[in-house]
């Protein structure tokens, strides 16, 4: 199974309208706010093992995984950008995290410092090996980016550690993780170091995972098997035909399957890998790319259940992962449906849940708010600076600095140039060992007009994704209409490619099936999907019943926004549903008023104060 790879962090400066500056914000305000939030309630001093009954700040089974992204964040941060200070603040929290580690290998703040005798005692529950899988991918993000070893010889003597310990041999435990992550770490520590122990704890953890005897039945700590369904353990993971449970365990494991059918070449595990990303994104997804439909446990539920408030989830987590795994599956098979749904979850479902500023994060993304649906649980309306389970304004530090990579892949063997994403930006790249510089012009994703000029000489393909949204595009090469995205040719310095890709805005229907969507329609131009913020209409948003037979125009961000905030609102023609009779149920129909409504990227709602705001409207022919 061959795979290509997508670009290295240090190989893109981007220079677009939404990316750049949310990485800009990322070094100025996201890393500062979450590292004085990691300081602020003892997470990084949990490390110390000096908390005592009394103290306050009483360690948290989570806490590790919590420092760890934002080491990760901050060693693909100073990646992108030199920065003295904070590259002194992450070598001073190596030296904590590696005093935590006991003389065997193992690492763990909070079981070492409350019940050090309970190592692995409760993996259904209290995420030991969650936490290890993140400082692992911390490690090798220090070492691939950095150069930096410690970290990562701390991390291995932790890997062989949890490999010595775990497994169906003689003398092992025998256990699965509670919730999933070190899956993919552990292949992320293969790659860096070659040991095979770590692939077989790999194979080990992903193979045995669902089998019986049922390990969480046996360890005890939850009885009902109903939950169980929650960490995807009732049958092997080579048996599943959907998607079930926690939706970030879910696609956590999935991109831990992935790695290993890469690692393996094995056809069968990636054969389920597709089977369960048809079944995400064909019956279980937004149209945001938010994954999760159930506030209960966080979870996926049946397919369509896709409702768009009150009980619905859709975690900021989830969405990252769901782009992590479809990042997986494109390296693998090199087909654009699998760039498609992680351009969608970048552009839309991800962003949302971080604000413009920085530092304010959505736990989950709603779909649809009002203040006469009941929110469940807190930052739902508004987006919070922390939480106590702040997984997600974490998962943001590590995940943002790494977008610049997604846009590039090569394929060294066939000498290659993917062009996966077409936003501006100056790319330094590898490929069949010569060196080619690109440089993407535009405004995507607010403009179609794209320019790609090759800075070098070389003999290589260009392959330039044409998106499922696009029904109409055009290639031309240094003035001359092509056929094809797809050029192979010797390239001289200065021969410039221009892709030019539809997208008016239009109207989106969902599967009857979706019934809260039925008699709904939804606004996207491009990768881009819109919302309706009440901020911005003469009405309630829920009295707006747009019309499908007026079309709808583009128009600048409202002034409400920051000036250096860039994007294309846009406009048209609705009706206003008034009625006279304020009874909760009467036999007046009411009238419509002609009305203009005007709809802003749904990645930006809710960064000018609370309001009301819809993404799925009523139509009326």
């Amino acid at each position: 199974m061959k795979k290509i790879s997508f670009a290295k962090l240090k190989s893109i400066r981007l220079d677009d309208p939404v990316f750049s500056y949310r990485q800009e914000q990322l070094r100025k305000v996201t890393l500062p706010s979450v590292i004085a939030k990691t300081e602020e309630t003892g997470r990084i001093d949990a490390f110390s093992l000096s908390w005592k009954e009394g103290m306050e700040k009483k360690p948290h089974y989570y806490w590790d995984s919590d420092v760890a992204k934002v080491m990760e964040g901050i060693a693909y941060s100073l990646a992108l950008c030199e920065d003295s200070e904070l590259e002194k603040l992450y070598d001073n929290w190596v030296e904590k995290i590696c005093s935590a580690q006991q003389e065997d290998g193992y690492l763990n703040s909070c079981v070492t410092t409350l019940e050090p005798e309970k190592r692995f005692a409760n993996l259904t529950l209290n995420h030991e090996l969650y936490c290890a899988g993140h400082l692992m991918e911390a490690a090798v993000a220090g070492y691939e980016e950095l150069g930096k070893t410690k970290l990562l010889d701390c991390l291995c003597r932790y890997a062989d550690y949890i490999a010595g310990y775990f497994g169906k041999e003689e003398g092992k435990k025998r256990g699965w993780p509670g919730h999933e992550e070190i899956e993919l770490a552990l292949a992320k520590m293969y790659k860096v170091t070659g040991k095979e122990e770590y692939k077989d704890l790999l194979r080990y953890f992903i193979n045995d995972r669902g089998s019986e005897p049922n390990y969480f039945l046996e360890e005890g700590s939850l009885r009902n098997m109903i939950v169980y369904r929650n960490f995807q353990a009732i049958e092997p993971v080579r048996e599943l035909k959907e998607v079930y449970g926690h939706a970030v365990r879910m696609v956590y494991l999935l991109c831990g399957m992935a790695d290993l059918a890469e690692l393996d070449n094995d056809t069968e595990l990636f054969k389920v890998c597709e089977r369960l990303f048809e079944d995400i994104t064909n019956k279980k997804m937004y149209i945001t790319g938010g994954i999760g439909s159930s506030f209960n446990a966080e979870s996926f539920t049946c397919s369509y259940d896709l409702t768009n408030g009150s009980l619905m989830y859709a975690e900021s987590c989830a969405a990252m992962g769901l782009a992590l795994f479809a990042g997986r599956m494109f390296l693998l098979t090199k087909e654009n449906k699998y760039m498609d749904i992680l351009e969608k979850c970048l552009y839309n479902g991800i962003l949302s849940g971080i604000s413009l500023n920085g530092d304010e994060f959505f736990y989950t993304n709603y779909l649809e708010v009002d203040e006469n649906l009941q929110v469940y649980n807190s930052g739902a309306k508004t987006r919070q600076k922390w939480f106590s389970c702040s997984c997600c304004p974490t998962s943001y530090a590590r995940f943002i600095p790494q977008i610049g990579k997604f846009l590039f892949a090569a394929d060294e063997e066939k000498n290659t140039i993917y062009l996966n994403i077409p936003v501006a930006c100056c790319a330094d790249l590898s490929c069949g060992n010569q060196k080619i510089l690109l440089i993407v012009e535009g405004n995507y994703p607010y403009d179609g007009n794209i320019g790609v000029r090759i800075d070098s000489d070389g003999e290589f393909t260009l392959n330039m994704r044409i998106p499922s949204w696009c029904s109409k595009y055009e290639v031309k090469l240094n003035g001359t209409k092509l056929d094809s995205p797809v050029i192979k040719r010797e390239w001289k310095k200065g021969d410039k490619v221009e892709l030019f890709l539809d997208m008016p805005p239009k109207l989106i229907y969902a599967d009857s099936r979706i019934t809260g969507n039925c008699g709904r329609t939804a606004i996207v131009r491009g990768p881009v999907i819109y919302a309706l913020e009440e901020i911005d209409q003469k009405c309630p948003v829920r009295e707006i019943v747009l019309r499908r037979d007026i079309p709808l125009s583009l128009a600048p961000l409202p002034a409400s926004f920051p000036e250096n905030v860039k994007g294309i609102a846009i406009t048209g023609k609705a009706y206003r549903e008034k009625r006279e009779n304020d009874s909760l149920y009467t036999d007046d129909p009411g009238t419509l008023e002609e009305i203009s409504f005007l709809a802003v990227p749904y990645a930006l709602w809710q960064n000018r104060g609370e309001s009301n705001m819809a993404v799925w409207m009523r139509y009326k022919y």
